[in-house]
């Protein structure tokens, strides 16, 4: 028995070998970028942060968390605004680009300005993406995939958590809050 069940662990334990490796050579998605903020680096102490975020948006936005799909704030709000970072309040998406992707997280087809973020490689959970960061304060904001709508055919699957919806002067609607600081 027990040289039957070494004998099926071994190419289990290769092939998962394989995945990693070949999920670890994998390009991701989008290139990495540092984008430019508006304005100058907001950088905050560990505690700082903490003070200023709620558990969640800390353990989303500055611990690279994400929320379960169909649970954030925003994934279905149609809202016309801006979304800022809730960190720093940099303009972030603009409610122009959003778009229902089935996948349960506010997904946009671009930035509000290309500078506003920044993108670099996660190869966490055995897969290769492509990270989104606010260039401002380097919060977790969610990650960037290639098959989003034209023209950018991108889609960048945000976090709820990690941004505010600021709404157009004169529009009403669920889901506004302070902007960050």
């Amino acid at each position: 028995m027990r040289k039957k069940l070494c004998n099926r662990a071994v190419p289990l334990a290769i092939m998962a070998g394989l995945v990693l490796l070949l999920s670890r050579a994998a390009a991701p998605p989008v290139p990495e970028r540092e984008g430019r903020p508006v304005g100058e680096k907001v950088v905050k102490s560990d505690a700082e942060w903490r003070e200023q975020l709620t558990p969640e948006q800390y353990r989303v936005a500055r611990k690279h968390g994400t929320e379960p799909a169909f649970t954030g704030e925003y994934w279905d709000t149609k809202t016309d605004g801006v979304y800022t970072c809730v960190c720093c309040g940099q303009p972030l998406f603009d409610a122009h680009t959003k778009f229902d992707s089935g996948t349960g997280w506010p997904s946009f087809s671009a930035p509000a300005d290309p500078d506003a973020v920044s993108t670099r490689t996660d190869r966490s959970h055995m897969m290769t993406r492509s990270e989104v960061l606010c260039s401002r304060c380097d919060a977790h904001l969610g990650h960037v995939f290639d098959d989003g709508p034209e023209p950018t055919g991108l889609r960048y699957c945000m976090n709820s958590a990690a941004l505010n919806l600021v709404p157009r002067e004169g529009e009403t609607g669920s889901g506004a809050k302070p902007g960050g600081q």
